[in-house]
């Protein structure tokens, strides 16, 4: 890492690996969480999709409460559901999942009528709050309400489809954020999603990012557990 990519690093908290069930095998989906909380994600990460605001459907607060109870370790702790809200409206689904036992929701602005009554309606049912950019979508609302958020996450790729490839431009977007939480001073996390893998999330750890969402990097492969150890490796080098 050169002194350059070093001013990006995040300092506030490890890294994050936050599998993303929309690439899970849906025929046991019980079972490929508890696999892969035991491969050692950090969190489950729930891509909830609604055909209108991006072209795809995937599933509802149905699952999230189905899977809440073995969200957990080996030792019975609790692993974090971490929601990514790509539908529209905001307000009425993200009460849905944080009342499913989300601990975590993000939502896109540009899918909310009023920004931070959407922050609110969260924050309200004592879920933290996050922020999500698709790749060609302006960061000033940020201006506004970052020092409302917990989480800001950065797509680097068109939201809707797992499987895409990282768009290169979204380093630069993440270094920016970055640059943005860093001058709010609170313990902001920086999340991304959208083509990663063990061999790019080190150039994305650089930039700034701390928490990676992985979909068929992970349930893909034939070992969770490898595959984890090998972004693991990459994040400590």
């Amino acid at each position: 890492m050169n002194p350059a990519q070093a001013s990006h690093a995040p300092s506030h908290a490890p890294y994050v690996i936050a599998p993303s069930i929309l690439s899970a095998d849906f025929t046991r989906l019980g079972e490929e969480v508890k696999n892969v909380i035991d491969a050692g994600a950090h969190w489950i990460h729930f891509d909830v999709m609604d055909n209108h605001y991006v072209p795809n459907l995937s599933f509802g607060p149905m699952i999230c409460e189905a899977i809440k109870p073995i969200a957990k370790t080996s030792a019975q702790v609790p692993i974090p559901i971490d929601v990514h809200l790509m539908v529209q409206p905001v307000d009425h689904l993200a009460s849905s999942f944080a009342k499913a036992g989300a601990n975590l929701i993000s939502f896109h602005p540009d899918a909310s009528a009023h920004v931070h009554r959407s922050i609110q309606v969260i924050k309200s049912h004592g879920c933290q709050v996050g922020l999500a950019f698709n790749p060609a979508e302006p960061l000033s609302v940020l201006d506004w309400v970052i020092e409302e958020l917990d989480l800001i996450l950065i797509m680097s790729v068109n939201p809707g489809f797992g499987g895409q490839s990282f768009i290169p431009s979204a380093l630069k977007k993440i270094q920016e954020v970055r640059q943005r939480i860093t001058s709010c001073g609170k313990a902001i996390r920086l999340e991304v999603d959208g083509g990663i893998k063990a061999d790019n999330v080190r150039a994305i750890a650089d930039a700034g990012a701390d928490t990676f969402v992985a979909g068929s990097a992970i349930f893909g492969q034939a070992n969770y557990k490898e595959v984890m150890q090998a972004f693991q490796a990459q994040l400590k080098a």
